[in-house]
């Protein structure tokens, strides 16, 4: 692998042709994955991958002119401490503001990369050429920066109100899920082995126990009940991740209150968390599913106090 500052001009040129290419390329996956949703968006991509394709354009001009037609084969994987690209197969699942932050970053580390070109090269035309490409990203970076101001009004309300679609679609359903199931469902078997042994401790490991599986299993049942490709509720395991996190957090809620080693103390903040935790899904519906708050109340702190019962008698039993 070399190090940048062993290159000489010619694989200068190379490379950056060959950064240019591998640039236009995700741009047009950013168009390609954000046309459907966010139209003026994708747009902006094609147009910044147009660019990228006349710069390589104008580097293949230069390099002909300077060293004929060889092209020497480096890629930026092959210079040492040289700005990365993830892969575009791992791109394809970016949310649009994660897309917009990634072309700032793009262009960013392209403008640098052309004025540190700039700076090694004897040759007047080719340095020039490097200068004038490290503000052209400038300008491109500029535009990444400011995407969202680029859309006219009505688009840029259009794919707000798209993004926050595909945000409720593809993660607050399947958080809600996990935290209703891990808040909810696990409620019978803490409260049950807290009342049947009156031990904090046996009851935190009841509480962990059913938590951890709870959360394991919705995880795993999320990720594989759809892959996202016709419904567009996204990547699988991050759908499967969201489930099965907040199901853990859901119910780990009400069973840490349990390391308090005086158990009636711990099931009085336990159940205290319990109530924070209903009123929290609650307010989450109401955020997100315009559910009117007093349904969302109503519904979710019922089955609650029901499961919570439930609990209680079988193991006072």
């Amino acid at each position: 692998m070399k190090r940048f500052s062993d290159l000489n001009e010619a694989e200068i040129l190379a490379l950056a042709i060959s950064n240019e290419e591998e640039d236009a390329r995700i741009y047009l996956q950013f168009a390609n994955r954000l046309r459907a949703d966010f139209p003026g968006s994708a747009r902006i991509f094609e147009a910044m991958a147009q660019e990228e394709h006349g710069h390589r354009h104008r580097l293949l001009e230069t390099y002909t002119a300077k060293f004929g037609d060889t092209l020497p084969y480096i890629t930026r994987q092959d210079v040492s401490g040289f700005l990365k690209r993830n892969p575009i197969w791992l791109l394809d699942n970016l949310r649009i503001d994660a897309v917009r932050e990634q072309a700032e970053a793009m262009e960013l580390e392209a403008a640098r990369f052309y004025a540190k070109a700039a700076e090694r090269a004897h040759d007047v035309e080719i340095r020039t050429l490097l200068a004038d490409l490290a503000e052209e990203e400038k300008r491109h970076e500029s535009l990444a920066e400011t995407l969202e101001s680029k859309l006219p009004a009505d688009q840029k309300r259009s794919e707000d109100e798209t993004s926050r679609r595909l945000f409720v679609l593809q993660i607050v359903q399947p958080a809600l899920a996990g935290l209703i199931d891990g808040s909810v469902s696990t409620l019978a078997p803490i409260f049950a082995a807290a009342f049947a042994t009156l031990n904090s401790w046996d009851a935190f490991l009841v509480g962990l126990a059913a938590s951890i599986g709870a959360g394991i299993s919705m995880g795993l049942t999320e990720a594989l009940s759809d892959d996202g490709e016709i419904t567009g509720r996204g990547h699988p395991w991050v759908r499967g991740a969201a489930c099965g996190v907040m199901t853990t957090v859901g119910g780990l809620g009400h069973t840490l209150p349990y390391l308090i080693p005086d158990f009636w103390v711990a099931t009085g903040v336990a159940g205290c968390v319990v109530v924070l935790e209903l009123i929290a899904i609650a307010w989450i519906r109401t955020r997100f599913m315009a559910t009117p708050f007093t349904s969302a109340i109503v519904q979710v702190v019922l089955g609650g106090i029901l499961v919570l019962l439930t609990g209680i008698l079988i193991g006072s039993q």
